[in-house]
């Protein structure tokens, strides 16, 4: 076996510390097999270039090539592929590795013509050369890509056993596991690299049962065998299938399988995922041990830091933020994901005061951790702590922006919002999707119609408005009354749309006093097979009030619960209320809210006071002005609205009588003031 295929062996081979995150790392772990994309284009890959002819170029013994292709080579793995090739151009000889640092750099990045064209002008080539352009094809969707692969591997003048597996894991990952289990009977030397990419083909399709008889037959397995079919049998959800071969694996104690334990914390994060915590500690607690720890055979059965870790993280994702503490406790040695696992933990408990003693105690925070308090604070409504975490992080990143600025939206303190907006710009930190949304609801929240218009320049010069972004726009124009932008916005999402669209563009005609349009968009959403949610009879039924529609009120409302058995929210009851209230109906206004399963609120008795108000019934708002006392004792609102109404009627006993009860009650009448909108709304 050559160096490059004990390399590759070696990359693909090797399971250790790739299930650190179980199902991510897995995913990774699976991509690795499936489509092996060797970077022998470095510099230190010379060794696997070919002997070039005495008189090539490529041979001159005055050329340095080790510090051009390094340069090549750097600017490559740094995302600097324009000035690689300017460099490349520039080189007046180049070897053989200059040529596969291009070409593996275009590869690397899909860009497949650029890469075939300087393979094509290639004045000689190596095994690598050709790998790299087969790898390139095959990692690419598409029957085409793998058919031009399949060429230069029929064209291929030797092949080694990489030249084979990338073919095969090619054709599997293009669903095409006949071609692949073609290839692979007649491999001419098969690795255990081989038999890794065919059973992870099989999971890949979904063939689960040839997947094991593929692993049983493996004549050889490496520390990756294992953890691969374990990985695909989870995401084929057979996660029992997986704990008994472990299981077997286990007791049989066969040679080959030396990272049993990697196999063992898949499966522990698996349980965890399917919220099976009591399975998932078992068999954390059975994960072997042999001997002691100067003993070197035993370390590859040992608990390692992962196996805790994903333990930790299944009592986190449950909410037993308490076992979780003691196994964390429990470890002798602890990593950066275990501290901000716990940390994070706590945040989502929203228990922030040991959320804040575990970020001192721990050794380097990075930034996850400050991300993780900053979020927490900003949570709990602690956002001056919040915005002191921000302020003091050694290196701020964009989630860390959001994460503040999302803090403010939520806390409604919008101009901090913006504040911290236009900081950002000025600092330079471009802005992505989650933050344009959270702008656009400071926007919202201020009723700025200029402030919202700029950020709607800003989305379209930016990012590809997405559906949050729009449903986003589409409440920010409604809110502000600019409800023909908002309809602009809604007709050009097309099919793009999902149930928040409708409800706030529904949301947007009723609080504006559009009704008929509101309950013509509600009927197409019905007809376009879109559930309505409450929140949808919510801005139904305020368009019914505000247009007076009373039987239409009522058919909704009815229809909420019999058709699509959605249960009445206060919110509901009061905008029937409201409806009732306003065509006269006043007992049977107070029939309903006496028929409600909850105690009414503020918002219900303050509908039928004012429908009181309107229709000049003193009895029933003496009702409703009592029951908002008892919600609100220092509010003069019930009492003023009251007295106005008796001294309306002549009632002027009743009228001191309440004067009194203000006075008993020590409750001040507020001075009247108006306020005037500044914005553009």
């Amino acid at each position: 076996m050559t160096n490059f295929v004990i390399k590759r062996k070696m990359i693909l081979g090797n399971a250790n510390g790739l299930i650190y995150k179980l199902m991510p790392r897995a995913r990774v772990f699976l991509r690795l097999l499936t489509i092996p994309l060797p970077d022998h284009a470095s510099p230190q890959s010379s060794r696997f270039a070919s002997i070039s002819k005495p008189n090539s170029p490529s041979n001159a013994k005055d050329v340095d090539f080790f510090s051009p292709n390094k340069r090549i080579s750097h600017l490559i793995r740094t995302g600097q592929i324009e000035q690689a090739r300017e460099a490349f151009d520039k080189m007046k000889q180049r070897n053989i590795v200059t040529w596969n640092s291009m070409i593996s750099g275009y590869v690397k990045r899909r860009e497949m013509a650029k890469a075939r064209k300087l393979f094509d002008e290639m004045p000689e080539r190596d095994i690598v050369s050709w790998n790299l352009m087969i790898s390139g094809y095959v990692s690419c969707r598409g029957s085409k890509y793998v058919e031009e692969g399949r060429s230069l591997f029929d064209r291929m003048p030797v092949r080694d056993c990489v030249s084979w597996n990338t073919m095969i894991s090619g054709y599997a990952k293009n669903g095409r596991m006949g071609e692949a289990l073609r290839l692979f009977d007649t491999m001419p030397q098969r690795s255990v690299v081989s038999w890794n990419a065919m059973v992870t083909g099989f999971l890949q399709n979904g063939d689960v049962a040839r997947a094991i008889e593929f692993f049983k037959r493996m004549p050889q397995r490496d520390g990756a065998s294992l953890s691969a079919l374990v990985s695909g049998l989870i995401q084929n959800g057979e996660l029992d299938e997986a704990a008994r071969i472990v299981g077997e694996c286990g007791k049989r104690d066969e040679e080959g399988v030396e990272d049993l334990v990697d196999a063992y914390n898949t499966l522990v994060a698996g349980y965890g995922q399917r919220g099976r915590v009591q399975e998932a500690r078992r068999l954390f607690d059975q994960i072997p041990f042999r001997g002691e720890k100067g003993n070197e055979d035993s370390r590859r059965f040992e608990r390692n830091i992962v196996s805790w870790n994903s333990m930790i993280m299944c009592y986190v994702k449950t909410g037993n933020i308490v076992s979780a503490r003691e196994l964390f406790d429990q470890m002798i040695e602890r990593d950066t994901f275990s501290w901000n696992t716990m940390i994070s933990g706590y945040v989502h408990m929203s228990d922030m005061e040991e959320a804040a003693n575990l970020f001192r105690r721990m050794p380097n925070p990075d930034t996850l951790s400050w991300n993780a308090m900053i979020l927490g604070y900003a949570q709990v409504g602690r956002l001056k702590l919040a915005h002191d975490f921000f302020e003091r992080m050694p290196q701020k990143s964009l989630v860390s922006w959001n994460s503040m600025i999302a803090g403010y939206e939520k806390n409604e303190d919008f101009m901090g919002g913006v504040k911290l907006f236009s900081q950002m710009q000025l600092e330079g930190e471009k802005p992505d999707r989650h933050t344009l949304s959270s702008v656009l609801s400071v926007s919202t929240g201020l009723v700025d119609l200029h402030l919202g218009m700029q950020i709607h320049q800003l989305v379209t010069k930016t990012v590809i408005a997405d559906l949050p972004i729009n449903n986003s726009l589409i409440t920010m124009y409604s809110r502000c009354g600019a409800i023909k932008e908002a309809e602009t916005i809604f007709d050009e999402m097309k099919q793009q749309k999902d149930v928040i669209s409708w409800n706030a563009m529904i949301g947007g005609y009723a609080s504006h006093g559009f009704a008929a349009e509101a309950l013509q968009l509600f009927s197409l959403m019905k007809r376009s097979k879109v559930q309505p949610t409450y929140i949808t009879f919510i801005a139904v039924l305020n368009a019914c009030a505000h247009a007076g529609l009373i039987e239409e009120g009522r058919s909704q409302f009815k229809s909420m619960i019999s058709e699509f058995g959605i249960e009445p929210r206060i919110e509901h009851y009061a905008s029937l209320v409201d409806i009732i209230g306003r065509h006269g109906q006043l007992e049977e206004a107070h029939d309903l809210i006496n028929s409600m399963p909850f105690e009414p609120d503020k918002a219900v008795w303050g509908a039928l006071l004012g429908a009181c108000r309107v229709h000049n019934n003193v009895e029933v708002a003496k009702v409703a002005a009592e029951a908002l006392a008892r919600l609100e004792p220092e509010s003069s609102g019930p009492y003023v609205l009251l007295y106005n109404m008796y001294a309306d009627a002549g009632l002027w006993d009743e009228a001191a009588a309440v004067r009194s009860l203000m006075d008993e009650n020590k409750i001040t009448k507020h001075a009247a003031y108006s306020r005037v909108n500044s914005s553009h709304c």
